[in-house]
């Protein structure tokens, strides 16, 4: 894969050759190239104003918005380390992932106090070419998040592959409705602007209104549109219940990535974006995308559970059993991927560095990324996703995965959302018990989504207790459902199974 060029010089190029274009649109209004320029020379002149030193990174606790899309950027251009994590981490986390970064300032973009005054912008300087500059975290699901440190050199590859491979370019309209701090924006935003294109932001104040973000497409032409399934869930349901027939023709890829789709999601797409092409991304955090699916004409009436596809250009990917024996054919194990866009290791985790390892079985000398992802590989070569290898567990004595199981309800067409949890049991140690939201009209009950299961999966794996509803489950800052805040009361017996 051939070295790109870096973002900072294309981003200034595009500052150069077309200052007066739309580079950000924001409630309606938008920010030119020289707008963000000037911007991001105002947010770097507080940068310098610190008493910093050459390699010190700070932290930027900053919800989505023109002003910290350019305080980033400050900090990009001028080859400043940053730490970028979520702004709803609780006070106490982000105290602790301060200091393991040695950041001894975190700043926001809103004249905060915890900004450094200033009395006028000098002239933004580039600096020279440091190792690493963006600094993202995992969710911290399983605990503190660790700190991913991106060497510019893998975003600047990451950002050259994506461009090609989406038409991103001037003129080009992208949706951008990740959180800032999430990995899915170096395509959406820093993609877009190091190639001339117009990002339309989604406030995060209003992520979760379907009205909003239908508004947003119907007001703004948009060419490429990457989110999580539950955006397009949202959009489908206010496009059906405000606007019908509307279509939006001028999309032309429709991406989605994060989660598994829903059935009954995934088969509304191609009338709400007729002309566009489909896909679905596999990456982690440590090693941006890996895989991409694009899906024929027909996939989105198939059913069941979708491929992640082909890795990307230099991506390695191995399947390796519990033995750590490499398959060469079919089978299951946990995926094993090296890509040119990685992470080499978490930031002073040493302890959990044992995941960022060599080739299981020394063929090669990349550094692979473990993704506690467990995968199955077809006699075509096709890999598909079963679930997490710490979503593991034993229920009367067959080993089931979670994780699979929430695929399985949500192949089902009339289920939008579901999350599996395990509760303990008397009898048998632990039981699985699922709470699913079903489709607006439908009638689906325990009875039809039982038999559904029982059709792929073990009967060990089939749920003690489906909670079906019509009310979305809670959600995570991510987008994703929050099995921890699923509310799963204890019921008799006599009860279970039944539709509450």
């Amino acid at each position: 894969m051939a070295e790109a060029t870096g973002f900072r010089d294309a981003f200034l190029a595009q500052v150069r050759e077309r200052p007066d274009a739309a580079a950000l649109v924001w409630h309606g209004r938008e920010t030119t190239y020289r707008e963000l320029y000037e911007m991001a020379g105002k947010a770097g002149a507080q940068l310098v104003a610190l008493d910093l030193g050459p390699e010190e990174p700070v932290g930027i606790v900053a919800k989505k918005s023109p002003e910290a899309v350019a305080l980033v950027l400050a900090c990009v251009l001028a080859g400043r380390r940053f730490l970028l994590p979520s702004p709803a981490f609780a006070d106490g986390t982000l105290t602790e992932l301060f200091a393991q970064s040695g950041c001894r300032y975190a700043l926001t973009p809103y004249g905060d106090a915890m900004l450094v005054a200033w009395d006028g912008p000098p002239e933004l300087r580039v600096a020279e070419w440091t190792d690493v500059t963006f600094m993202l975290t995992t969710s911290g699901s399983t605990g503190l998040p660790k700190v991913v440190p991106l060497h510019q050199a893998a975003v600047d590859r990451f950002i050259a592959w994506a461009a090609e491979k989406f038409d991103i370019r001037p003129g080009r309209g992208v949706l951008n409705y990740a959180p800032l701090n999430f990995d899915l924006c170096l395509l959406d935003i820093w993609t877009t602007l190091a190639h001339g294109g117009r990002v339309v932001l989604v406030d995060p104040d209003h992520a979760a209104n379907g009205y909003h973000l239908l508004e947003l497409l119907v007001r703004h032409e948009v060419h490429v549109v990457q989110a999580v399934p539950m955006f397009y869930g949202l959009l489908l349901y206010a496009a059906m219940t405000r606007d019908p027939d509307r279509r939006f023709a001028s999309v032309e890829h429709v991406m989605f990535t994060g989660d598994a789709i829903p059935q009954c999601t995934l088969e509304q797409l191609p009338g709400l974006f007729p002309a566009a092409r489909m896909y679905n991304i596999y990456g982690c955090t440590e090693t941006n995308d890996s895989f991409v699916h694009e899906l024929g004409p027909q996939a989105t009436r198939a059913g069941g559970p979708l491929p992640i596809g082909a890795p990307l250009p230099g991506v390695h990917a191995e399947v390796v059993g519990t033995d750590g024996t490499v398959l060469s054919g079919p089978g299951t194990g946990e995926l094993y991927v090296s890509t040119p866009f990685q992470a080499s290791g978490y930031l002073n985790r040493p302890s959990q560095n044992h995941r960022f390892a060599p080739h299981p079985q020394g063929w090669d000398d990349r550094r692979y990324f473990r993704t506690g992802d467990l995968v199955r590989r077809t006699v075509d070569g096709e890999i598909f996703l079963l679930g997490r290898s710490d979503f593991q567990v034993k229920v009367r004595g067959v080993a089931i995965n979670t994780a699979q199981v929430e695929r399985v309800l949500l192949d089902h067409p009339d289920v939008r959302e579901a999350a599996v949890v395990t509760q303990p049991d008397d009898l048998t140690g632990v039981r699985l018990v699922a709470s699913v939201q079903r489709a607006e009209g439908s009638r689906l009950n325990s009875l039809v989504l039982r038999s559904h299961c029982a059709k792929h999966l073990p009967a060990a794996g089939i749920p003690a207790e489906l909670r079906i509803g019509d009310e979305p489950l809670p959600k995570t800052a991510t987008g994703k459902v929050d099995r921890n805040a699923v509310k799963f009361p204890d019921v008799s017996p006599d009860v279970q199974g039944r539709v509450s």
